[in-house]
C-alpha cells in the first residue's frame, strides 16, 4: 500500500478569464512541466491554509480564504505514492503575481492549457476549467 500525499492546487483566474500555470524549476521532480500553483498540505493544515501560504511564498500574492472556491480534485497513482489534489479557483488576490520559485509563469486561456506539458495528475483538471470558463 502506497502512502497518500495531499497537495492543494489553485487555478488563479484573471479578469480576462485566463488561468495561471507555472513551470516546475530544474532540480525538482517533473522539472519543465507546467502545473497549477500550490503545494503539499502540512500536518494539521487545511488545504485552504496551504494555498494561502504557498501562493504567498511562490507568487508573492495575498489570498483570502473567502476567495478560494473548491472546484474538483485529482486522484493519481505515482510510483511510490498516491496523490490526492483538491483544485480551488481564485479570482481575487492582492499584489502582483511573480515567479519566486518557478522557472516561468504563463496566463493561458483554458482551451489552450493542453498545449503545455503537465504532470499526469494535473491533466484531468483541465476539462473542469474549460467547462467553467
Amino acid at each position: 500500500m502506497s502512502k497518500i500525499v495531499l497537495v492543494a492546487a489553485c487555478a488563479l483566474i484573471d479578469a480576462d478569464g485566463r488561468v495561471l500555470i507555472a513551470e516546475r524549476p530544474p532540480g525538482k521532480d517533473m522539472a519543465g512541466l507546467w502545473e497549477f500553483p500550490g503545494g503539499k498540505v502540512e500536518a494539521g493544515e487545511r488545504p485552504e491554509e496551504t494555498l494561502i501560504r504557498e501562493l504567498s511564498e511562490e507568487l508573492g500574492i495575498v489570498v483570502r480564504e473567502a476567495c478560494l472556491a473548491p472546484l474538483t480534485f485529482a486522484s493519481h497513482a505515482y510510483p511510490g505514492f498516491h496523490l490526492l489534489m483538491p483544485l480551488y479557483v481564485c479570482r481575487r488576490w492582492e499584489g502582483q503575481v511573480e515567479a519566486r520559485v518557478h522557472t516561468n509563469l504563463a496566463w493561458v486561456r483554458p482551451n489552450k492549457l493542453r498545449d503545455y506539458p503537465m504532470p499526469p495528475a494535473d491533466e484531468p483538471l483541465i476539462s473542469h476549467l474549460t467547462s467553467l470558463l
